[in-house]
């Protein structure tokens, strides 16, 4: 077992990281990934901080929705269902972020070989 450690320790060492991170295939996979990450993450913080902000200082969400049930509480259970939401979204997307890695891991193998 330490023999295979340590081979896959020099397979490892012989990485040009320096070469993965300027490829084409690369930087496509930081550009997709920055392109869905980044509105989702503005999106989330945005409806995250909504609900103290508007709380704090304004009056719109006392008022009732159903019942005594006020738009603040609906506003509260709908950061669940956004939370969620996201999560199922991006643990689709992650499927294809993979596949992107595992194309360059082929790149990198291929490169190799040759």
């Amino acid at each position: 077992m330490a023999i295979q450690e340590h081979s896959s320790l020099q397979q490892h060492s012989s990485i040009d990281y320096s070469q993965i991170v300027q490829s084409p295939s690369f930087q496509r996979l930081m550009r997709t990934k920055k392109q869905f990450i980044l509105p989702l993450s503005l999106f989330f913080l945005a409806f995250y901080f909504a609900l103290p902000i508007l709380t704090s200082y304004s009056k719109a969400l006392n008022n009732p929705a159903i019942g005594s049930i006020s738009w603040a509480w609906i506003f509260a259970f709908a950061q669940f269902i956004m939370t969620w939401t996201l999560c199922v979204l991006y643990s689709r997307r992650a499927a294809h972020f993979d596949e992107m890695v595992e194309q360059i891991k082929r790149e990198i193998k291929e490169g190799g070989k040759g």
